[in-house]
């Protein structure tokens, strides 16, 4: 972006592939806590970050005791989000230095950050010895038949009053993981082999730890506070940060976070192997991971960089997932193996792609084109060296519009699901598509000052009606091109609020290792931000994806929504007059499709499941809590099923119909088994009969 050279190494996407070596997991000694001493290389890059953020973040926050605290509030919940290794004793030893860190900070003193983690390895080593005599001596001890009760939740929990009791808690939840591995079906020895070897590979990660980890964890707890992107990389992650940047996609193609001990899924990448497997899904929870014929390496508890290594590798090579499926009632640790095999995800892969889907309504027929748009790409390479034929999204959607204007599609539906977004050049150009000239985007930095982009090009391609469907997945890009179809009033856009990642990130070079800065905002044309609301759809759709889990409102420290003065745009008001209607239209159709119907009481069904604070230790009420679950669920499924005419099942598939991808890259799938995108179709054509109707009375 001329003019703006901060943002020359701009992140606008999240890692989308994971692709590498073993870890191997031979015994290494054990750690000694004394010798994890912060190097001078390390006090420099403290200081160097401080900054940098001081001076160079969106936010300028001051550096003071408000500050510390958060701090502080951070770096102790990641040292111990589950309140399960700390004392009421530790925090009290901890608690004097609460208001502290900024003036260490300062003067680089990185010690009180050290001597809490090192205090954290402790418990952990303790936590892990203790685990592993009960499941190898004592397993056979437990009994499953009490009132005990343990806290789904432990993040708002007291602190234990002392060890005694941090014992006690230990012992409740190494008996709440045995028992969920029974009622997957797993023997007692079966148990005891698989938490042994997991709870030893714990131990050899946890001997393995370096002050690097330590600091990096530490000095992410300072970055964490002005906002969840900004984020230093150890010259190691670094280095991976730059890989998985890079164009060249080798992989399985999926967007990985931890979450709690398990590593989860967060979108899986278009044309990936994962998403064509059909086998994965976001949320999904890897628990184990498998080089070709090897052995399955356990990786709960692991660090997400480590299990990131271990899938890492050669395109064409083969791996296997042990996965615990998102569809699986709560509490349910059954799993399956995915077997893929890692390949470089081509350009021609993610393609724009384009279908028809033909409706009668009122007697009359319809023909909507659909373009599902999977990312905003663009071939650089060729770019640069000035090869006409270059692809990109906007070439391509060009054409295939004029490919569906040749079908005489009534409509043209641009399904944005599931796209995390891409070059900024491309949402802009491809915004151009559908307006006559005029700004696309707004980008405001921490002086203040706002840069536009607009679209020079007079023209347009496609005059016709127009909806753009998102998702909870959809981010960055898609939602600066959906906001802007939405402010100039050009399209409808219709399904889930968006992700809301309105943020930009630029690569600062440190002394040792690099950090990653948010220095802007995006901002709609009409001034509102994309930050943390996202759009929100003129026409909603509801979601089994939990939005305080998934979206940049769930993560801490999550920029505010806000706004600024809007450019100098010309609008058309002429779909606000019907969207009330259609909405009523669409309700009415809601309520008689066996997909909505489905969804909504899914949503009601979970709902319920998560506002349990306690889970049962006892075997056969956790057993009667399962199958009343799975019962509930067969029974929607078959409601649904009976509505769509279908065989209904004697019991649960494998996959959910609705966690299951439903929008997938196949081919051969017909466009009018997504519920969804058939429901927009018939939006449209709605859209389009009510204005057929003003112009005739007009």
């Amino acid at each position: 972006m001329k003019g703006f050279p901060l943002l020359r190494r701009t992140c606008l996407l999240a890692l989308l592939t994971v692709s590498s070596s073993v870890l191997a997991l031979e015994q290494v000694p054990a750690l000694d806590l004394d010798q994890l001493q912060p190097t001078r290389d390390q006090v420099v890059a403290s200081q160097n970050t401080v900054e940098l953020l001081r001076r160079h973040h969106y936010n300028r926050t001051r550096l003071d005791d408000a500050l510390s605290a958060q701090m502080y509030d951070t770096y102790l919940k990641h040292l111990d989000p589950q309140r399960s290794l700390f004392t009421q004793q530790d925090i009290d030893a901890f608690s004097g230095n609460r208001l502290r860190l900024d003036d260490l900070l300062l003067q680089g003193d990185l010690s009180v950050g050290f001597a809490m983690h090192k205090r954290q390895l402790q418990r952990l080593q303790d936590r892990l010895n203790f685990s592993i005599d009960l499941v190898e001596n004592q397993l056979d001890g437990f009994d499953f038949n009490t009132d005990q009760d343990i806290l789904v939740d432990r993040e708002e929990a007291p602190w234990a009053s002392d060890e005694q009791a941090l014992q006690q808690l230990w012992r409740a939840q190494i008996k709440d993981e045995v028992l969920r591995l029974k009622l997957a079906g797993k023997s007692l020895d079966d148990i005891r082999e698989l938490l042994g070897k997991r709870y030893r590979g714990q131990q050899i990660r946890v001997n393995q730890t370096r002050s690097e980890d330590i600091f990096q964890n530490y000095i992410n707890a300072l970055a964490q506070v002005y906002d969840p992107h900004t984020q230093y990389l150890s010259p190691e992650n670094a280095e991976n940060f730059d890989i998985n940047m890079s164009l060249s996609l080798e992989g399985i193609g999926a967007v990985l976070q931890s979450d709690n001990e398990y590593t989860k899924i967060v979108r899986l990448v278009p044309a990936g192997p994962a998403k064509r497997s059909q086998q994965l899904a976001t949320s999904d929870r890897i628990i184990a991971v498998g080089q070709g014929e090897e052995e399955m390496v356990d990786v709960v508890g692991w660090r997400l960089d480590e299990v990131v290594k271990l899938i890492r590798g050669p395109k064409g090579s083969p791996i296997r997932l042990e996965v615990i499926p998102a569809s699986n009632p709560p509490g349910d640790l059954t799993s399956k193996i995915v077997n893929l095999t890692r390949e470089a995800i081509k350009l021609e892969d993610q393609a724009a792609k384009s279908s028809v889907i033909e409706l009668q309504n009122n007697g009359h027929d319809y023909r909507i084109g659909v373009i599902d748009v999977p990312g905003f790409y663009i071939d650089f390479k060729a770019y640069r060296k000035g090869d006409p034929d270059y692809r990109s999204t906007t070439r391509d959607v060009r054409r295939l519009l004029g490919e569906l204007s040749e079908q005489k599609v009534d409509g043209v539906v641009l399904d944005l699901r599931d796209n995390g977004g891409g070059s900024l050049q491309e949402a802009t150009e491809l915004t151009g598509l559908f307006i006559d000239r005029g700004p696309t985007v707004l980008v405001r930095d921490s002086q203040g000052q706002v840069q536009q982009l607009d679209d020079p090009e007079a023209g347009i391609a496609y005059t016709g009606p127009m909806a753009v469907m998102v998702n909870r997945l959809s981010a960055s890009a898609s939602e600066i091109f959906a906001g802007a179809m939405q402010d100039y009033g050009r399209a409808l856009v219709i399904g889930e609020s968006t992700f809301g990642k309105g943020t930009v990130q630029s690569i600062q070079p440190l002394n040792h290792g690099e950090l990653k800065l948010t220095l802007a905002k995006f901002y709609r044309v009409s001034g509102q931000s994309t930050q943390h609301r996202g759009v929100v759809p003129d026409i909603r759709y509801p979601s089994l994806l939990d939005s305080e889990e998934i979206g940049e409102s769930a993560l801490p420290n999550a920029m505010p929504w806000d706004t600024i003065p809007p450019a100098r745009y010309q609008t058309s008001s002429h779909l606000q007059p019907f969207i009330a209607q259609l909405q009523q239209q669409h309700e009415a159709r809601a309520a008689k499709d066996p997909d909505f119907i489905y969804t909504l009481a899914r949503i009601g069904l979970d709902n319920q499941i998560k506002a349990r604070e306690t889970i049962p230790l006892n075997e056969s009420k956790r057993k009667q809590q399962q199958e009343d679950y799975e019962n509930r669920l067969l029974e929607l499924e078959n409601q649904r099923l009976t509505a769509r005419g279908e065989e209904p099942l004697t019991t649960l598939e494998e996959s959910d119909p609705l966690l299951a991808e439903v929008h997938t890259e196949d081919e051969d799938s017909d466009p009018k088994d997504d519920a969804f995108l058939l429901e927009t179709s018939h939006i449209l054509v709605d859209l389009l009969q009510l204005e057929h109707q003003v112009a005739r009375a007009n």
